[in-house]
């Protein structure tokens, strides 16, 4: 059976037959929320069809004239398709703010802030810079990034990924092809470079991630108050910064270039 509809269904519709029986399908998975006897899926638009269309319009879409039709690209069409929910650029753009990423060191948890705040006084005291993208991931996000590289890497197979409450996206685009591209677009926009955990530290504030660069050799104070040299490279894979780290109980994970944590997890 195709997943895109080719040509209008429903009162004065092509009423193709292969896209007459997509669309009461499609219905007969909506057919318990609208209080409606599943449809015969038998390709023709009968008097039922169209009556599920009227209700699918009438009460979910809250259409104050409901026609009876669906048309390819159309509201309704989108709607019952899950076109509006499918993943990718247009999808992360539209909904990534409902599932926010903080960058502020206030919203840690309190025990791991109190490692993390003297850690960061020390680089900048040195004359390091320090530039944070995460703290705080709202646990959605954690989902959306996790399977955003799983999908797109093709770990997972799109209609494997499982559903997540309160998160109404569409993996699987009915090609495979389109949807690890889909996929890719959200891994790219997130700027992902390696694979995120679905239950991050970052989820319960216990993670940063950030940029440290400095010049030349810096003399930074470790937890112990004793002055160590920085030398170069000058950025976060620098070992002996991991040490001076992990004397305030800020741990580098290694494999994550811009990571730290409560454990290195």
């Amino acid at each position: 059976m195709p997943t895109q509809l080719q040509q209008s269904v429903g009162a004065g519709g092509a009423n193709l037959p292969a896209d007459v029986q997509l669309v009461q399908g499609l219905l007969n998975h909506e057919a318990a929320a609208l209080q409606i006897a599943a449809l015969v899926v038998n390709g023709q638009a009968d008097a039922a069809t169209v009556a599920a269309i009227r209700q699918f319009q009438t009460q979910v879409l809250h259409m104050p004239s409901a026609d009876g039709r669906i048309d390819p690209g159309g509201r309704t069409w989108r709607d019952l398709s899950g076109a509006d929910a499918l993943s990718g650029a247009a999808w992360w753009q539209a909904n990534q703010a409902r599932f926010p990423n903080s960058d502020s060191v206030d919203t840690l948890d309190a025990a791991f802030k109190a490692k993390v705040v003297p850690f960061l006084a020390a680089l900048k005291a040195a004359g390091a810079s320090v530039s944070i993208a995460s703290t705080l991931r709202h646990p959605v996000r954690a989902y959306l990034m996790h399977y955003s590289w799983k999908v797109a890497k093709g770990i997972l197979a799109p209609d494997k990924v499982p559903a997540q409450p309160r998160c109404e996206i569409v993996w699987d685009h009915g090609d495979l092809a389109q949807s690890m591209a889909a996929a890719q677009d959200m891994v790219n926009l997130i700027a992902i470079r390696v694979q995120p955990s679905l239950t991050s530290q970052h989820i319960q504030g216990r993670a940063i991630d950030m940029a440290v660069r400095w010049n030349g050799t810096l003399q930074v104070k470790n937890a112990q108050g004793q002055m160590v040299a920085l030398p170069q490279p000058a950025d976060e894979m620098n070992t002996t910064l991991h040490k001076i780290g992990l004397s305030y109980q800020v741990v580098k994970r290694v494999e994550d270039p811009p990571h730290w944590s409560v454990d290195g997890t």
